[in-house]
């Protein structure tokens, strides 16, 4: 069991690396991942949501009770600047129906999986981290389907009930079941939560690589302006939840926290909602594919900078509760 814990530790150290490399593998030598089935995206986006589940207590949802003011916030702040981003990037680059889609819908999804990773990577406040991540990933199946018919209604027809019916079959009812396990079982799931990171890592480098490779040519030929807007819209995120914070007046681990929860996105969940909510438009999956990749590596830089920075006057990062 050690073996593995160390095997699932450095996976979830070097995530960012090992998804880079297979989404090149997967771009540029596509037949190297094609035996990765597009449709096995719901299915290993369902252990993903099933790990996180695994991991959720009772107490992780204090802080709704305790900090309601932090939880309403970010939950404004993560389904208003990144959907609102996406749609205005998507705009003044004049995107295609297809790829404003995909980029809407990576904007108006919640938080992604990795960012409670990277808040604590980066010394930010863990506890808001894993309470918005929580918190937006259950208001997910109305608001998700919401925002992206309201963005998107007047120039694309979106299936709203069959997103919604998707979202609850793909990550809540996985949630619901790890929470319940864990509820009634903790003292059995705890030793396979250690692995949970090698796990989660697998299963999200296989969506990568199973949406690249039979998408590498729809990307490639997209040319660099696709790269550029899913990069502004993940670091201009960043940078949004950033002043979220400062406009707060809050400490810098809450700072760091509201940052990295606004810009990373759950761009595989965006990626899986594609297909079932414009089946019509093959480019949708595309900016949830590329999202996939880069915002795992901008998050490690951006928590390794985290790392580095000190609260002015106490030099210290840590949130007093």
């Amino acid at each position: 069991m050690k073996v593995l814990q160390k095997i699932s530790d450095f996976f979830g150290k070097y995530m960012a690396v090992i998804v880079l490399v297979i989404a090149a593998l997967a771009l540029f030598v596509p037949k190297s991942c094609l035996w990765i089935q597009t449709s096995w995206v719901n299915y290993l986006l369902m252990i993903v949501m099933f790990g996180m589940g695994l991991t959720l207590k009772l107490e992780d949802f204090k802080i709704v009770l305790t900090r309601p003011k932090d939880i309403i916030v970010g939950c404004i702040a993560q389904f208003t600047i990144m959907p609102l981003l996406a749609f205005a990037l998507g705009k003044i680059f004049g995107l295609e129906a297809g790829l404003l889609a995909g980029l809407v819908l990576v904007g108006t999804c919640p938080g992604g999986t990795s960012s409670n990773v990277m808040t604590y990577l980066g010394k930010g406040d863990v506890a808001l981290s894993v309470g918005m991540t929580s918190v937006n990933t259950l208001l997910a199946p109305l608001l998700t389907p919401a925002i992206t018919y309201l963005l998107l209604r007047t120039s694309i027809t979106v299936d709203v009930l069959s997103m919604f019916l998707s979202i609850i079959k793909v990550v809540i009812i996985p949630i619901a079941l790890g929470f319940i396990i864990n509820k009634f079982w903790g003292k059995y799931t705890q030793k396979a939560t250690n692995i949970l990171p090698m796990i989660s890592v697998i299963a999200i480098t296989m969506i990568v690589a199973a949406v690249v490779s039979h998408n590498a040519e729809k990307i490639l030929s997209t040319g660099i302006i696709v790269f550029v807007i899913v990069i502004l819209h993940n670091l201009l995120g960043y940078a949004c939840g950033y002043g979220v914070g400062m406009l707060m007046k809050a400490p810098l681990a809450k700072k760091k926290a509201m940052s990295i929860e606004v810009g990373m996105q759950n761009s595989g969940l965006a990626t899986s909602l594609a297909g079932t909510a414009f089946p019509d438009l093959a480019m949708a999956t595309v900016p949830g594919a590329i999202f996939s990749v880069w915002h795992n590596i901008s998050g490690a830089i951006l928590a390794n900078v985290f790392n580095r920075m000190k609260e002015k006057g106490n030099g210290s990062a840590v949130t007093k509760k």
